[in-house]
Protein backbone atom coordinates (compact mmCIF):
# COMPACT_ATOMS: atom_id res chain seq x y z
CA UNK A 1 0.00 0.00 0.00
CA UNK A 2 2.86 1.99 0.60
CA UNK A 3 3.33 2.99 -3.47
CA UNK A 4 0.01 3.68 -3.58
CA UNK A 5 0.12 6.65 -0.98
CA UNK A 6 3.63 7.72 -2.28
CA UNK A 7 1.52 8.17 -6.05
CA UNK A 8 -0.99 9.48 -4.23
CA UNK A 9 0.86 12.17 -2.60
CA UNK A 10 3.00 12.98 -5.65
CA UNK A 11 -0.52 13.66 -7.60
CA UNK A 12 -1.87 15.43 -4.68
CA UNK A 13 1.45 17.87 -4.96
CA UNK A 14 1.41 18.01 -8.78
CA UNK A 15 -2.17 19.34 -8.34
CA UNK A 16 -1.15 22.08 -5.81
CA UNK A 17 1.44 23.28 -7.86
CA UNK A 18 -0.71 23.24 -11.25
CA UNK A 19 -1.14 26.98 -12.89
CA UNK A 20 -4.43 28.74 -13.91
CA UNK A 21 -4.40 29.30 -17.15
CA UNK A 22 -5.15 33.25 -15.97
CA UNK A 23 -1.72 33.00 -14.05
CA UNK A 24 0.12 31.92 -16.61
CA UNK A 25 -1.03 34.26 -19.03
CA UNK A 26 -0.39 37.39 -16.67
CA UNK A 27 3.20 35.52 -16.09
CA UNK A 28 3.41 35.56 -19.48
CA UNK A 29 2.59 39.34 -20.51
CA UNK A 30 5.39 40.28 -17.69
CA UNK A 31 7.90 39.52 -20.68
CA UNK A 32 6.58 41.76 -23.56
CA UNK A 33 7.82 44.75 -22.41
CA UNK A 34 11.68 43.39 -22.73
CA UNK A 35 10.93 42.06 -25.98
CA UNK A 36 8.83 45.61 -27.10
CA UNK A 37 11.52 47.38 -26.13
CA UNK A 38 14.65 45.51 -27.26
CA UNK A 39 12.82 44.37 -30.85
CA UNK A 40 12.12 48.70 -31.61
CA UNK A 41 15.93 49.28 -30.21
CA UNK A 42 17.52 46.55 -32.39
CA UNK A 43 15.34 47.27 -35.86
CA UNK A 44 15.80 50.73 -35.31
CA UNK A 45 18.13 51.86 -33.04
CA UNK A 46 21.13 51.82 -35.54
CA UNK A 47 19.09 53.11 -38.49
CA UNK A 48 17.56 55.47 -36.07
CA UNK A 49 21.47 56.91 -35.34
CA UNK A 50 22.73 57.30 -38.76
CA UNK A 51 20.14 58.65 -40.73
CA UNK A 52 17.61 60.39 -38.21
CA UNK A 53 19.87 61.88 -35.33
CA UNK A 54 22.46 61.64 -37.84
CA UNK A 55 25.31 60.48 -35.55
CA UNK A 56 28.63 59.58 -37.09
CA UNK A 57 29.21 56.09 -38.51
CA UNK A 58 31.96 55.59 -36.19
CA UNK A 59 30.29 57.29 -32.33
CA UNK A 60 26.95 55.30 -33.25
CA UNK A 61 29.08 51.64 -33.39
CA UNK A 62 30.49 53.52 -29.96
CA UNK A 63 27.01 54.00 -28.57
CA UNK A 64 25.93 50.50 -29.39
CA UNK A 65 28.78 48.64 -28.15
CA UNK A 66 29.00 50.35 -25.08
CA UNK A 67 25.05 50.45 -24.54
CA UNK A 68 25.30 46.56 -25.47
CA UNK A 69 28.77 45.55 -23.26
CA UNK A 70 26.93 47.68 -20.16
CA UNK A 71 23.52 45.79 -20.86
CA UNK A 72 25.35 42.60 -20.48
CA UNK A 73 27.49 44.19 -16.91
CA UNK A 74 24.41 45.35 -15.21
CA UNK A 75 22.58 41.77 -15.78
CA UNK A 76 24.96 39.84 -13.31
CA UNK A 77 25.18 43.09 -10.85
CA UNK A 78 21.41 42.93 -10.84
CA UNK A 79 21.58 38.83 -10.39
CA UNK A 80 24.14 39.87 -7.22
CA UNK A 81 21.88 42.53 -5.82
CA UNK A 82 18.77 40.42 -6.11
CA UNK A 83 20.84 37.65 -4.28
CA UNK A 84 20.81 39.58 -1.34
CA UNK A 85 17.12 41.13 -1.21
CA UNK A 86 15.15 40.11 2.09
CA UNK A 87 11.62 38.20 1.12
CA UNK A 88 8.90 40.65 1.42
CA UNK A 89 5.35 40.42 1.43
CA UNK A 90 5.16 41.15 -2.42
CA UNK A 91 8.07 38.61 -2.94
CA UNK A 92 11.77 38.60 -3.77
CA UNK A 93 11.72 39.72 -6.92
CA UNK A 94 8.23 41.72 -7.56
CA UNK A 95 9.43 45.26 -5.71
CA UNK A 96 12.73 45.11 -8.40
CA UNK A 97 9.92 45.02 -11.29
CA UNK A 98 7.86 47.14 -9.67
CA UNK A 99 10.47 50.51 -8.90
CA UNK A 100 12.20 50.05 -12.14
CA UNK A 101 9.16 50.56 -14.35
CA UNK A 102 8.36 54.15 -14.51
CA UNK A 103 12.64 55.03 -14.94
CA UNK A 104 12.63 52.81 -17.37
CA UNK A 105 9.73 54.23 -19.18
CA UNK A 106 11.65 57.90 -18.95
CA UNK A 107 14.63 56.81 -20.37
CA UNK A 108 13.40 54.99 -22.97
CA UNK A 109 11.63 58.19 -24.46
CA UNK A 110 14.45 59.75 -24.10
CA UNK A 111 16.82 57.65 -26.11
CA UNK A 112 14.48 59.01 -29.34
CA UNK A 113 14.30 62.09 -28.78
CA UNK A 114 16.91 64.31 -30.73
CA UNK A 115 18.71 66.91 -28.35
CA UNK A 116 18.67 70.86 -29.79
CA UNK A 117 22.53 70.75 -29.05
CA UNK A 118 25.44 71.02 -31.15
CA UNK A 119 27.95 68.94 -29.21
CA UNK A 120 27.17 66.73 -26.74
CA UNK A 121 24.93 64.66 -28.76
CA UNK A 122 26.46 61.39 -28.61
CA UNK A 123 26.83 61.67 -24.74
CA UNK A 124 23.12 62.39 -24.81
CA UNK A 125 22.61 58.89 -26.71
CA UNK A 126 25.22 56.88 -24.70
CA UNK A 127 24.14 57.98 -21.18
CA UNK A 128 20.43 57.21 -21.85
CA UNK A 129 20.96 53.91 -23.39
CA UNK A 130 22.70 52.65 -20.84
CA UNK A 131 20.29 54.22 -17.87
CA UNK A 132 17.50 52.41 -19.84
CA UNK A 133 19.54 49.39 -20.16
CA UNK A 134 20.00 49.33 -16.76
CA UNK A 135 16.75 49.63 -15.82
CA UNK A 136 15.12 46.85 -18.29
CA UNK A 137 17.62 44.90 -16.56
CA UNK A 138 16.04 45.43 -13.28
CA UNK A 139 12.69 44.48 -14.26
CA UNK A 140 14.18 41.23 -16.74
CA UNK A 141 16.28 39.79 -14.38
CA UNK A 142 13.73 38.93 -11.31
CA UNK A 143 10.98 38.30 -14.22
CA UNK A 144 12.81 35.46 -15.85
CA UNK A 145 14.32 33.87 -12.40
CA UNK A 146 10.35 34.18 -11.40
CA UNK A 147 9.69 30.78 -13.49
CA UNK A 148 11.40 28.67 -10.61
CA UNK A 149 8.78 30.77 -8.43
CA UNK A 150 5.87 30.11 -9.94
CA UNK A 151 5.74 25.88 -9.30
CA UNK A 152 7.86 23.25 -8.38
CA UNK A 153 6.92 21.00 -11.21
CA UNK A 154 8.72 20.80 -14.65
CA UNK A 155 5.59 20.54 -16.57
CA UNK A 156 3.47 23.42 -15.06
CA UNK A 157 7.18 25.43 -15.53
CA UNK A 158 7.38 24.57 -19.47
CA UNK A 159 4.05 25.49 -20.29
CA UNK A 160 4.34 28.87 -18.37
CA UNK A 161 7.58 29.50 -20.68
CA UNK A 162 5.23 28.26 -23.39
CA UNK A 163 2.70 31.15 -22.78
CA UNK A 164 5.38 33.44 -22.10
CA UNK A 165 7.32 33.13 -24.93
CA UNK A 166 3.94 32.87 -27.13
CA UNK A 167 3.62 36.72 -25.41
CA UNK A 168 6.93 37.59 -25.93
CA UNK A 169 7.48 36.46 -29.56
CA UNK A 170 3.93 38.55 -29.92
CA UNK A 171 5.77 41.51 -28.07
CA UNK A 172 8.24 41.88 -30.86
CA UNK A 173 5.89 41.82 -33.33
CA UNK A 174 3.92 44.93 -31.41
CA UNK A 175 7.63 46.36 -31.26
CA UNK A 176 8.29 45.37 -34.79
CA UNK A 177 4.87 47.11 -35.88
CA UNK A 178 4.19 49.57 -33.81
CA UNK A 179 7.91 51.32 -34.40
CA UNK A 180 7.96 50.22 -38.33
CA UNK A 181 4.34 51.29 -38.81
CA UNK A 182 4.21 54.72 -37.10
CA UNK A 183 7.85 55.70 -38.59
CA UNK A 184 7.03 53.94 -41.98
CA UNK A 185 4.66 56.26 -42.19
CA UNK A 186 6.85 59.30 -42.45
CA UNK A 187 8.94 59.54 -45.98
CA UNK A 188 12.51 60.11 -44.54
CA UNK A 189 14.52 62.17 -47.27
CA UNK A 190 17.51 60.78 -49.16
CA UNK A 191 20.35 62.64 -50.19
CA UNK A 192 21.19 61.79 -53.89
CA UNK A 193 24.71 63.60 -54.46
CA UNK A 194 26.29 66.37 -51.78
CA UNK A 195 25.20 69.89 -52.12
CA UNK A 196 26.83 72.95 -53.67
CA UNK A 197 28.91 70.77 -55.53
CA UNK A 198 29.98 72.39 -59.06
CA UNK A 199 25.79 73.94 -59.42
CA UNK A 200 25.03 77.36 -61.17
CA UNK A 201 23.15 79.83 -59.18
CA UNK A 202 19.53 79.13 -60.18
CA UNK A 203 21.04 75.32 -59.17
CA UNK A 204 21.58 76.66 -55.79
CA UNK A 205 18.31 78.16 -55.15
CA UNK A 206 16.92 74.68 -56.08
CA UNK A 207 18.75 73.14 -53.45
CA UNK A 208 18.13 75.81 -51.02
CA UNK A 209 14.25 74.73 -51.15
CA UNK A 210 14.45 71.09 -51.35
CA UNK A 211 16.70 71.61 -48.06
CA UNK A 212 14.19 73.11 -46.55
CA UNK A 213 11.92 70.90 -47.58
CA UNK A 214 14.22 68.06 -45.90
CA UNK A 215 14.66 69.51 -42.76
CA UNK A 216 10.86 69.45 -42.36
CA UNK A 217 10.57 65.77 -43.48
CA UNK A 218 13.11 64.99 -40.91
CA UNK A 219 11.58 67.00 -38.09
CA UNK A 220 8.65 65.10 -39.13
CA UNK A 221 10.15 61.47 -38.89
CA UNK A 222 11.44 62.29 -35.67
CA UNK A 223 8.61 63.30 -33.94
CA UNK A 224 7.11 59.67 -35.58
CA UNK A 225 10.10 57.97 -33.35
CA UNK A 226 9.19 59.76 -30.45
CA UNK A 227 4.95 59.02 -30.92
CA UNK A 228 6.28 55.53 -30.83
CA UNK A 229 8.35 55.44 -28.19
CA UNK A 230 5.35 56.89 -26.05
CA UNK A 231 2.84 54.19 -27.21
CA UNK A 232 5.75 51.74 -26.73
CA UNK A 233 5.98 53.29 -23.13
CA UNK A 234 2.09 53.11 -22.69
CA UNK A 235 2.24 48.82 -23.22
CA UNK A 236 5.27 48.70 -21.06
CA UNK A 237 3.35 50.06 -18.01
CA UNK A 238 0.50 47.94 -18.72
CA UNK A 239 2.16 44.60 -19.14
CA UNK A 240 3.97 45.46 -15.80
CA UNK A 241 0.62 45.68 -14.03
CA UNK A 242 -1.35 42.72 -14.93
CA UNK A 243 2.12 40.58 -14.15
CA UNK A 244 2.38 42.27 -10.48
CA UNK A 245 -1.43 42.35 -9.89
CA UNK A 246 -1.64 38.54 -11.70
CA UNK A 247 0.44 36.26 -10.23
CA UNK A 248 2.34 35.36 -6.99
CA UNK A 249 5.66 35.19 -6.08
CA UNK A 250 5.76 31.22 -4.25
CA UNK A 251 8.65 31.18 -1.72
CA UNK A 252 8.53 27.24 -1.36
CA UNK A 253 8.70 26.19 -5.14
CA UNK A 254 12.37 26.58 -5.48
CA UNK A 255 13.70 25.71 -2.04
CA UNK A 256 14.44 21.87 -1.10
CA UNK A 257 13.67 20.46 2.69
CA UNK A 258 17.39 20.82 3.08
CA UNK A 259 18.26 24.40 1.61
CA UNK A 260 20.70 26.14 3.65
CA UNK A 261 22.47 29.78 2.33
CA UNK A 262 25.07 29.83 0.44
CA UNK A 263 27.00 33.24 -0.58
CA UNK A 264 26.66 34.75 -3.72
CA UNK A 265 30.17 33.74 -4.95
CA UNK A 266 30.13 30.41 -3.55
CA UNK A 267 27.41 29.74 -5.88
CA UNK A 268 28.63 31.66 -8.59
CA UNK A 269 31.42 29.16 -8.08
CA UNK A 270 29.52 26.30 -8.39
CA UNK A 271 27.12 27.47 -11.13
CA UNK A 272 30.19 28.50 -13.36
CA UNK A 273 31.18 25.32 -12.61
CA UNK A 274 28.42 23.22 -13.86
CA UNK A 275 29.33 21.69 -16.74
CA UNK A 276 25.68 21.80 -18.26
CA UNK A 277 25.32 24.91 -17.57
CA UNK A 278 28.24 26.03 -19.49
CA UNK A 279 27.74 24.01 -22.73
CA UNK A 280 23.98 24.97 -22.81
CA UNK A 281 24.96 29.00 -22.87
CA UNK A 282 27.79 28.21 -24.90
CA UNK A 283 25.28 26.83 -27.59
CA UNK A 284 22.73 29.69 -27.89
CA UNK A 285 25.38 32.39 -27.23
CA UNK A 286 26.18 31.27 -30.58
CA UNK A 287 22.52 31.38 -31.64
CA UNK A 288 22.25 34.58 -29.89
CA UNK A 289 24.75 36.01 -31.83
CA UNK A 290 23.58 34.82 -35.52
CA UNK A 291 20.03 36.49 -34.99
CA UNK A 292 21.17 40.00 -33.24
CA UNK A 293 23.54 40.53 -36.09
CA UNK A 294 20.29 39.67 -38.30
CA UNK A 295 18.01 41.74 -36.33
CA UNK A 296 20.44 44.58 -36.34
CA UNK A 297 21.36 44.75 -39.95
CA UNK A 298 18.27 43.84 -41.71
CA UNK A 299 16.79 47.16 -42.18
CA UNK A 300 19.95 48.48 -43.46
CA UNK A 301 20.00 45.82 -45.72
CA UNK A 302 16.49 46.26 -46.79
CA UNK A 303 16.43 49.91 -47.21
CA UNK A 304 19.42 50.05 -49.27
CA UNK A 305 20.91 45.90 -50.68
CA UNK A 306 17.25 45.05 -51.81
CA UNK A 307 16.46 48.53 -52.24
CA UNK A 308 13.06 47.97 -50.31
CA UNK A 309 12.93 52.22 -48.85
CA UNK A 310 9.61 51.44 -48.21
CA UNK A 311 8.71 48.39 -47.57
CA UNK A 312 11.40 47.09 -44.83
CA UNK A 313 8.77 47.34 -41.52
CA UNK A 314 6.54 45.05 -43.34
CA UNK A 315 8.86 42.85 -43.87
CA UNK A 316 9.95 42.86 -40.49
CA UNK A 317 6.59 42.43 -39.30
CA UNK A 318 6.57 39.38 -41.43
CA UNK A 319 9.16 37.58 -39.62
CA UNK A 320 7.74 38.20 -36.34
CA UNK A 321 4.68 37.18 -37.30
CA UNK A 322 5.33 34.53 -38.60
CA UNK A 323 7.29 33.68 -35.37
CA UNK A 324 4.51 34.47 -33.08
CA UNK A 325 2.48 31.79 -35.04
CA UNK A 326 4.89 29.17 -34.72
CA UNK A 327 5.15 29.50 -31.16
CA UNK A 328 2.58 26.44 -30.37
CA UNK A 329 4.41 24.39 -32.98
CA UNK A 330 7.87 24.57 -31.23
CA UNK A 331 6.57 24.09 -27.94
CA UNK A 332 4.73 20.86 -29.10
CA UNK A 333 7.44 19.41 -31.26
CA UNK A 334 10.03 19.98 -28.20
CA UNK A 335 7.24 17.91 -25.92
CA UNK A 336 6.80 15.38 -28.94
CA UNK A 337 10.30 14.78 -29.88
CA UNK A 338 12.44 16.32 -27.38
CA UNK A 339 14.70 19.86 -26.49
CA UNK A 340 17.44 18.65 -28.21
CA UNK A 341 15.72 17.28 -31.53
CA UNK A 342 14.00 20.92 -31.56
CA UNK A 343 17.02 22.47 -31.68
CA UNK A 344 18.66 20.92 -34.44
CA UNK A 345 15.35 21.07 -36.51
CA UNK A 346 14.42 24.54 -35.39
CA UNK A 347 17.15 26.99 -35.61
CA UNK A 348 19.32 25.02 -38.65
CA UNK A 349 15.99 25.45 -40.67
CA UNK A 350 17.20 29.36 -41.23
CA UNK A 351 20.32 28.50 -43.10
CA UNK A 352 19.40 27.59 -46.61
CA UNK A 353 16.73 30.94 -46.60
CA UNK A 354 19.44 32.96 -45.44
CA UNK A 355 21.56 32.33 -48.46
CA UNK A 356 18.90 32.39 -50.69
CA UNK A 357 18.17 35.87 -49.26
CA UNK A 358 21.77 37.29 -50.59
CA UNK A 359 21.74 34.82 -53.83
CA UNK A 360 19.44 35.22 -55.58
CA UNK A 361 18.45 38.62 -57.24
CA UNK A 362 16.25 41.24 -55.46
CA UNK A 363 12.65 40.24 -55.29
CA UNK A 364 9.83 41.45 -52.78
CA UNK A 365 8.44 38.15 -53.26
CA UNK A 366 11.06 36.31 -52.20
CA UNK A 367 11.75 38.44 -49.89
CA UNK A 368 8.94 37.85 -48.04
CA UNK A 369 8.83 34.12 -48.60
CA UNK A 370 12.43 34.53 -46.87
CA UNK A 371 11.00 36.49 -44.03
CA UNK A 372 8.41 34.09 -42.79
CA UNK A 373 11.04 30.71 -42.91
CA UNK A 374 13.23 32.74 -40.85
CA UNK A 375 10.80 33.46 -38.26
CA UNK A 376 10.55 30.24 -38.16
CA UNK A 377 13.70 29.65 -37.16
CA UNK A 378 13.42 32.42 -34.69
CA UNK A 379 10.81 31.48 -32.90
CA UNK A 380 12.48 28.39 -32.23
CA UNK A 381 15.39 30.27 -30.89
CA UNK A 382 13.51 32.19 -28.71
CA UNK A 383 11.66 29.40 -26.90
CA UNK A 384 14.21 27.01 -26.42
CA UNK A 385 16.99 28.47 -24.01
CA UNK A 386 14.10 29.52 -21.51
CA UNK A 387 12.76 26.38 -21.88
CA UNK A 388 16.45 23.87 -21.12
CA UNK A 389 17.14 26.68 -18.53
CA UNK A 390 14.82 25.24 -15.87
CA UNK A 391 16.25 21.61 -16.49
CA UNK A 392 19.45 22.59 -16.12
CA UNK A 393 18.31 24.85 -12.90
CA UNK A 394 17.01 20.97 -11.34
CA UNK A 395 19.80 18.99 -12.67
CA UNK A 396 22.12 21.28 -10.40
CA UNK A 397 19.84 21.46 -7.11
CA UNK A 398 20.68 17.33 -7.58
CA UNK A 399 24.61 18.30 -7.83
CA UNK A 400 24.27 20.63 -4.73
CA UNK A 401 21.10 20.03 -2.74
CA UNK A 402 22.49 22.24 0.33
CA UNK A 403 22.97 25.25 -2.07
CA UNK A 404 19.94 27.25 -2.89
CA UNK A 405 19.30 30.67 -4.04
CA UNK A 406 21.11 30.72 -7.35
CA UNK A 407 18.09 30.74 -10.15
CA UNK A 408 19.25 34.63 -10.39
CA UNK A 409 22.76 33.98 -11.75
CA UNK A 410 21.88 31.30 -13.96
CA UNK A 411 19.34 33.59 -16.09
CA UNK A 412 21.48 36.85 -15.65
CA UNK A 413 25.12 35.06 -16.69
CA UNK A 414 23.01 33.34 -19.64
CA UNK A 415 21.60 36.71 -20.62
CA UNK A 416 25.46 38.34 -19.49
CA UNK A 417 27.03 36.33 -21.81
CA UNK A 418 24.68 36.82 -25.04
CA UNK A 419 24.46 40.30 -24.51
CA UNK A 420 28.33 40.87 -23.89
CA UNK A 421 29.15 39.53 -27.16
CA UNK A 422 25.76 40.70 -28.57
CA UNK A 423 27.11 43.97 -27.73
CA UNK A 424 30.76 43.65 -29.48
CA UNK A 425 29.22 42.51 -33.08
CA UNK A 426 26.84 44.84 -32.98
CA UNK A 427 29.54 47.69 -32.25
CA UNK A 428 31.91 45.63 -34.76
CA UNK A 429 29.57 45.31 -37.80
CA UNK A 430 28.50 48.92 -37.46
CA UNK A 431 32.55 49.86 -37.64
CA UNK A 432 32.50 47.83 -40.53
CA UNK A 433 29.94 49.92 -42.34
CA UNK A 434 31.92 53.34 -41.92
CA UNK A 435 35.09 51.40 -43.27
CA UNK A 436 33.26 50.24 -45.90
CA UNK A 437 31.64 53.78 -46.84
CA UNK A 438 28.59 54.04 -45.33
CA UNK A 439 27.25 57.40 -46.54
CA UNK A 440 24.58 59.06 -43.81
CA UNK A 441 20.66 59.66 -45.58
CA UNK A 442 22.62 58.63 -48.73
CA UNK A 443 19.72 57.41 -51.22
CA UNK A 444 21.60 54.50 -52.05
CA UNK A 445 25.52 53.06 -50.62
CA UNK A 446 28.87 52.24 -52.12
CA UNK A 447 29.14 48.69 -53.58
CA UNK A 448 31.36 47.80 -50.52
CA UNK A 449 28.94 49.07 -48.12
CA UNK A 450 25.94 46.31 -49.62
CA UNK A 451 28.90 43.95 -49.91
CA UNK A 452 29.67 43.98 -46.25
CA UNK A 453 25.73 44.08 -45.15
CA UNK A 454 25.23 40.93 -47.12
CA UNK A 455 27.82 39.32 -44.94
CA UNK A 456 26.25 41.01 -41.93
CA UNK A 457 22.84 39.42 -42.58
CA UNK A 458 23.94 36.04 -44.16
CA UNK A 459 27.70 34.54 -44.44
CA UNK A 460 28.34 35.33 -40.54
CA UNK A 461 24.92 34.16 -39.11
CA UNK A 462 24.91 31.01 -41.00
CA UNK A 463 29.00 30.14 -40.07
CA UNK A 464 27.75 31.22 -36.10
CA UNK A 465 24.25 28.84 -36.36
CA UNK A 466 26.51 25.45 -37.54
CA UNK A 467 29.40 26.02 -34.87
CA UNK A 468 26.17 26.12 -32.17
CA UNK A 469 24.70 23.27 -33.53
CA UNK A 470 28.22 21.43 -33.20
CA UNK A 471 28.06 22.79 -29.37
CA UNK A 472 24.44 21.62 -28.63
CA UNK A 473 26.18 17.82 -29.44
CA UNK A 474 27.93 18.25 -26.48
CA UNK A 475 24.68 19.26 -23.78
CA UNK A 476 24.17 16.23 -21.83
CA UNK A 477 20.55 16.57 -20.27
CA UNK A 478 18.11 14.67 -23.33
CA UNK A 479 14.71 13.49 -21.96
CA UNK A 480 15.56 10.76 -20.15
CA UNK A 481 17.94 12.66 -18.10
CA UNK A 482 15.05 15.22 -17.42
CA UNK A 483 12.42 12.00 -16.39
CA UNK A 484 15.56 10.62 -14.17
CA UNK A 485 16.18 14.20 -12.65
CA UNK A 486 12.57 15.03 -11.97
CA UNK A 487 11.75 11.70 -9.94
CA UNK A 488 15.04 12.77 -8.40
CA UNK A 489 13.48 16.16 -7.03
CA UNK A 490 10.23 14.48 -6.00
CA UNK A 491 11.70 12.08 -4.22
CA UNK A 492 14.19 14.61 -2.64
CA UNK A 493 11.38 17.60 -1.31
Amino acid sequence: ALPGLANADSRLQESRERLSVCSKLCYAVGGAPYQITGCALGFFLQIYLLDVAQVDAFYASIILFAGRVWDAITDPMVGFFISKTSWTRFGRLMPWIMFSTPFAIISYFLIWFVPDISTGQVMWYLVFYCAFQTLVTCFHVPYSALTMFISREQSERDSATAYRMTVEVLGTVLGTAIQGQIVGKVDTPCIESPFFFGLTNSSVAMEELNMTHDTESLTDTRNAYMIAAGVIGGLYILCALILLLGVREKRESSELHSDEPVSFFQGLKLVMNHRPYIKLIAGFLFTSLAFMLLEGNFALFCTYTLGFRNEFQNILLAIMLSATLTIPFWQWFLTRFGKKTAVYVGISSAIPFLIAVVVLDSNLIVTYVVAVAAGISVAAAFLLPWSMLPDVIDDFKLQHPSSHGHEAIFFSFYVFFTKFTAGVSLGISTLSLDFAGYQTRGCSQPGQVNFTLKMLVSAVPVGLILLSLLLFKLYPIDEEKRRKNKKALQDLR
